[in-house]
């Protein structure tokens, strides 16, 4: 399954149906009257965190949602049948942004979290609301009104205990082919089990001096380790100058902000046996 944690998105909610224009025509009865029932209310966009996903991938091929209007009213006085919810599911982790990617609109941390996000339209009065002692055959009704709609970013935070983070080549991930810098290409959760407990680690792509600017694609997976409790920092002891590279992923947090620099770390120096082939020539 490919990996997509950004996706743009229209939402529209359902309008309600309009009201009936309806007058009694009933044997043995003496005088008839409005009897023209309301419409029924749209369906709301809701959104809802489900266990199992862990990409927005879904979200690529289907961008436009909309929720059904809902029945107009009917003689009889029957109020029209109100719309069903459009129900979206997304990953834990989710963040709703406005369209201008300024303002968090929803933000999903647990399984089963729901939020009704745009809400359906009023179903519009049917004549027989209108009836009055001096207005006893109105006509009037009213149509029902619109549904809400809006485009949206979403956007997926992993949930995890640890993030696992470095400049590329530090030993995060497992080379293809060739003797180069290389980088996991799309943040991978794994579950670590030790001594009878487990913890959720989110392997993150490697930065680079001015992801925080951009730079890479550093900057765009950063937001994945806001969330996590530890930071695990790799750095390569065989590279040309280890503490230039623990400087640059330090400058890089603190530059992004979003309480980064402030979580607790643990350094790792990996590859330390190509450090000693190095010494004992």
């Amino acid at each position: 399954m490919h990996f997509l944690d950004q996706a743009k998105i229209y939402l529209k909610s359902g309008a309600g149906g309009p009201g009936a224009v309806s007058f009694r025509r009933e044997m043995y009865v003496e005088y008839g009257g409005p009897d023209g029932g309301n419409g029924g209310r749209g369906g709301d966009i809701v959104f809802e965190a489900v266990a199992g996903l862990n990409t927005l991938i879904d979200f690529r091929y289907a961008q436009h949602f909309k929720a059904q209007r809902g029945n107009h009213g009917m003689g009889k006085d029957r109020t029209g049948a109100g719309a069903p919810d459009l129900v979206i599911p997304v990953p834990v982790g989710t963040q709703i942004l406005s369209e201008d990617k300024e303002e968090v609109l929803a933000d999903f941390t647990e399984v089963g979290q729901r939020v009704v996000f745009l809400e359906g339209g009023m179903g519009g009065r049917g004549n027989a609301s209108y009836k009055t002692s001096t207005n006893r055959a109105p006509r009037q009704h009213q149509p029902g009104m619109p549904g809400q709609e809006m485009w949206v970013w979403l956007r997926l935070k992993l949930l995890a205990d640890v993030g696992l983070l470095g400049l590329p080549n530090a030993g995060k991930a497992r080379a293809k082919v060739g003797d180069y810098a290389f980088t996991t290409l799309v943040p991978k959760l794994g579950v670590v089990h030790h001594r009878g407990r487990e913890f959720v680690l989110a392997d993150i792509p490697g930065l680079i001096e001015g992801a925080a600017e951009g730079a890479g694609i550093g900057d765009r997976f950063l937001g994945h380790i806001e969330r996590c409790r530890v930071l695990i920092h790799l750095i390569d002891i065989s590279g040309v100058d280890p503490v230039e590279a623990m400087q640059i992923v330090e400058g890089e947090l603190e530059a992004y902000g979003a309480g980064l620099a402030d979580k607790p770390r643990l350094v790792v120096l990996n590859k330390l046996d190509l450090a000693d082939r190095e010494l004992g020539q």
